[in-house]
């Protein structure tokens, strides 16, 4: 028995059923280890040695591996052809060498492109060692982003509260979309003019040509600058004469673009389907790994993380008979097309991503698939296909033209489409608009031939700033600096929307005052570390290490050596230094120049105040130099014409109560705020909702919002009342315990029972969906009196109660099992977690507040107990102030 390990349950099921006896094969379900989340994972300080972690699950199935390997002749690592998938199966091998799994057993190493029969059987009989030199670049990649995380994040943290980590690829990512904010900001329109004339010729065919000269001088973008000298212009064309000086046409011919790799499918995916990066890995995960088709799963497309745009020999046969068959012999070159890549820094030489099998036309499979699916592998299909097409055949023209009695000349030009070749299948996308002259065609005229004018037209422009990148936009732009890799593109783009260091705006990224505070202090604090050849330097070495060209750990060596002693420096600074130089950098964005010759930074409060940024517990923010005496405000943006966003800007009153209604900011953001009418009385406040601005907020929105939550009514099943309001993620219903989201915020005040019963209830069903079937009821939980059930989930059946999931004994048959058995799990189950523990807590801390202290200061009498049980409880306080991101929140 040989038994091969692969990434993925799905592709488990499928290589199985082509190796057939005498073959068992496991899923590792991914990378079985990494470094811990915690300081010490990698010590630099003994030779970079580092300690692996396996969590649970991961055991699990590392224990089931070790158990079907005990006996076998073989062990086959066959996990994904590129660096990953190399580090899985070395971490596969380690774990089972620790546990002496592997005694007189050989090992091998296969690597497949495809999930198909024929590659995989193929792929069994050249097996291989492990690749040493791939295996050193992961750990080097893998070693330097927990490095740059563990160590650059805490300085942030301490420097910048608020701020949430650092990477060696996030942060140049970053960097370059609060870069292209400060052109957009710096931008200054300038106005420009062109002059076009629509003419005929003799035969009264029209045609438009555009000034390029006048008075014997080459016209330049702002040689027409304004209105008036527009005017004059056109005065003398008008009263001049014209006629053809010269018509030239030649052929041209444009070429196909090659086959996919991983960031041009990223980019054409955006442009054409509206795709994230991360969808379109997913989706190609899910056509790599395959459909059924004939009774057999078969994967669609190669393996979806490369660099490569070569495609197979027998793959370009294939592209070239489907051609021929469908278009026609005239749609087919001579000879095949030959694709290099021209990428620098190109990682492992993987095929271009194409259809596993071309002959596989798009309609044939597409009922097996879904939406997604569906329009990926058309888009896959037709881009392979057309790079093997003929070219596009053209011809342009350019007719010059001159004024007979003045020095004024105009140009026509034209692109006529004169065989369309591989645009009869494909045509990449654009990510601006291109003023390309394709289908323009021109009359045919000869030279001395005279010319008619119709009409002048001159045309006011005004240039554009540079537009914000798009994920396609930037992923190329990240591609052509060498930063980062196509593996991971998807995931550092992901990461900057997760902590809220951009926004997406019409599909572009706009930086938030959080990231442009991050890239501030990193460009300023660690310049060397966000600069762009840094960072591709940086990922050629890695590259020479996965070559054999570099010893991995003398890069680190070098790298650390710099790094520390950078870090050193930034810990020595005063915050009051971070702050002045960040005050200096930020001043265009954070105190916007408010046009009227006055201070941007003088408070608006008391007038004499100097505005500067803050740092708090949750973040930055701007703040008055005189506070205490002055305790203004505000986010570190301005709203429009410098008006502020927040501060205690009085909104007006409540007409029912005469109560004065304000716009405030806290901690977590702004938030709107009835004064209370006594003393003693609370405020009344609400946040506003997550899209809503600041500086939108009138009396009116106050007014709604401080209506909630409100209630909708009485649930006609269960006599509970049901109540809408606003909550951290969003807009919501609630009844008995139950949260239901809603979509929209402007629901909150006119949602009526009827709705608000069918959100609960579709939010149950969709629970009762995510739980599993029902194997069997069991009765009610006698201290809770909700239902105790056995269902069936994904890793096999378990008890359900509330919140509480405990998995049934392998050994349990789910029909057979008891309510006392049930409540058994269940109550082992919430003891291990810290569930069965809390009510003992509460009744033992209850007699230290019998004087009734407010709430703030329980939490303080609670740190107090366990300081006088054990020295090792004293610790305890201090654990919230150690909270880190997770190592996978501070890595690429």
């Amino acid at each position: 028995m040989d038994v091969v390990i692969v990434e993925s349950p799905a592709k488990a099921k499928t290589i199985n059923k082509y190796l057939g006896k005498g073959y068992k094969v496991l899923a590792s379900y991914g990378h079985v280890r990494d470094l811990p989340s915690k300081d010490g994972s990698v010590l630099p300080d003994e030779d970079f040695s580092m300690a692996w972690d396996v969590d649970a699950k991961s055991q699990k199935r590392l224990n089931e591996i070790a158990a079907a390997v005990k006996g076998a002749d073989r062990l086959i690592l066959a996990t994904d052809p590129d660096r990953e998938g190399e580090a899985i199966s070395w971490h596969v091998l380690e774990v089972l060498n620790k546990k002496k799994a592997l005694k007189d057993i050989e090992v091998q190493r296969v690597v497949f492109n495809a999930i198909t029969k024929k590659s995989v059987t193929e792929a069994m009989e050249h097996p291989r060692g492990l690749d040493k030199e791939l295996i050193d670049a992961y750990l080097a990649r893998r070693a330097l982003d927990y490095l740059v995380g563990f160590t650059l994040s805490p300085v942030l943290w301490r420097k910048l509260p608020g701020s949430r980590s650092a990477g060696r690829v996030q942060s140049v990512a970053l960097r370059l979309i609060c870069d292209r904010e400060l052109e957009i900001e710096a931008f200054r329109a300038r106005e420009y003019w062109t002059v076009e004339a629509d003419m005929k010729t003799a035969a009264k065919a029209p045609f438009v040509a555009r000034l390029v000269g006048i008075d014997g001088k080459k016209l330049d973008k702002f040689d027409i600058p304004d209105a008036k000298t527009a005017g004059e212009i056109e005065a003398r064309i008008k009263a001049s004469r014209f006629s053809v000086k010269s018509v030239e046409s030649k052929p041209a011919r444009r070429n196909p673009n090659p086959p996919f790799t991983t960031s041009t499918l990223q980019q054409e995916a955006a442009r054409k389907l509206g795709f994230s990066a991360s969808r379109t890995m997913q989706v190609a995960q899910r056509l790599y790994e395959g459909v059924e088709i004939d009774g057999e799963t078969t994967g669609l497309i190669t393996y979806m993380r490369t660099d490569g745009v070569q495609i197979a020999p027998e793959a370009i046969a294939q592209a070239r008979t489907v051609i021929n068959n469908e278009f026609g012999e005239a749609y087919l070159p001579d000879a095949p097309r030959v694709y290099t890549t021209k990428a620098k820094n190109a990682q492992e030489a993987h095929e271009a991503i194409r259809p596993t099998d071309i002959a596989r036309l798009p309609k044939s499979v597409a009922a097996r698939l879904d939406d997604d699916q569906r329009r990926l592998y058309e888009l896959v299909w037709n881009r392979t296909v057309a790079s093997q097409m003929e070219n596009v055949q053209l011809e342009r023209t350019t007719i010059e033209i001159e004024a007979d009695d003045a020095p004024i000349n105009l140009r026509a030009t034209g692109s006529v489409i004169v065989f369309d070749g591989f645009l009869r299948l494909y045509q990449e996308g654009r990510d601006e608009p291109d003023e390309g002259d394709e289908g323009n065609r021109l009359p045919k005229v000869a030279r001395g031939d005279r010319l008619g004018l119709d009409k002048v037209r001159p045309e006011q422009h005004f240039t554009e700033p540079p537009p914000r990148f798009t994920e396609a936009t930037l992923v190329k732009r990240m591609e052509e600096l060498g930063i980062g890799r196509p593996s991971t593109y998807a995931s550092t783009l992901q990461t900057l929307r997760d902590r809220d260091y951009v926004r997406m705006d019409k599909n572009r990224f706009v930086p938030q005052d959080k990231g442009r505070l991050v890239t501030a202090f990193l460009e300023n604090f660690f310049s060397r570390y966000v600069e762009y050849d840094f960072t591709a330097e940086l990922e050629e070495k890695l590259d020479k290490v996965s070559a054999g060209e570099l010893d991995w750990k003398d890069l680190l060596r070098e790298f650390w050596k710099d790094f520390t002693v950078n870090v050193g420096e930034a810990l020595e600074l005063r915050i009051t230094e971070v702050l002045d130089r960040l005050n200096e950098v930020l001043a265009p964005h954070v105190f916007p120049d408010k046009g009227d010759g006055s201070d941007p930074r003088q408070c608006p409060s008391c007038d004499n105040g100097r505005l500067s940024l803050k740092v708090g517990r949750f973040g930055a923010f701007v703040g008055c130099s005189n506070y205490p005496d002055c305790k203004f405000t505000r986010q570190l943006t301005a709203g429009a014409e410098g008006e502020e966003v927040a501060g205690d800007r009085v909104l007006g009153t409540d007409p029912e109560t005469g109560a004065e209604i304000s716009l405030k900011t806290g901690r977590f953001g702004p938030y709107v705020e009835r004064a209370p009418l006594e003393p003693d009385d609370k405020p009344k406040r609400s946040g506003l909702p997550a899209k809503m601005s600041a500086a939108d907020v009138d009396l009116d929105t106050a007014l709604r919002l401080l209506t909630l939550p409100r209630e909708i009514g009485i649930h006609p099943e269960t006599g509970k009342k049901i109540t809408a309001g606003l909550g951290r993620f969003g807009p919501f219903v609630l009844h008995d315990g139950t949260y239901a989201n809603l979509k929209d915020p402007e629901e909150l005040f006119d949602i009526g029972l009827n709705r608000a019963v069918a959100v609960l209830a579709e939010k149950i069903v969709r629970a009762e969906e995510r739980a599993g079937k029902v194997l069997k009821e069991l009765g009610e939980h006698p201290d809770t009196g909700k239902p105790v059930q056995v269902r069936e989930g994904k890793y096999g059946p378990y008890v359900k109660h509330a919140s509480t999931n405990a998995t049934l004994p392998k050994s349990a048959k789910p029909e057979d099992v008891t309510l006392e058995q049930a409540l058994a799990l269940v109550a082992e189950k919430d003891e291990k977690s810290g569930k069965g523990k809390k009510k003992p807590a509460k009744k033992a801390a209850a007699p230290k507040n019998k004087t009734k202290e407010p709430a703030a200061r329980k939490p303080a009498a609670k740190k107090k107990a366990p300081a006088k049980k054990s020295p090792a409880k004293k610790a305890a306080p201090k654990k919230p102030a150690a909270k880190k991101p997770k190592a996978t929140e501070m890595a690429d």
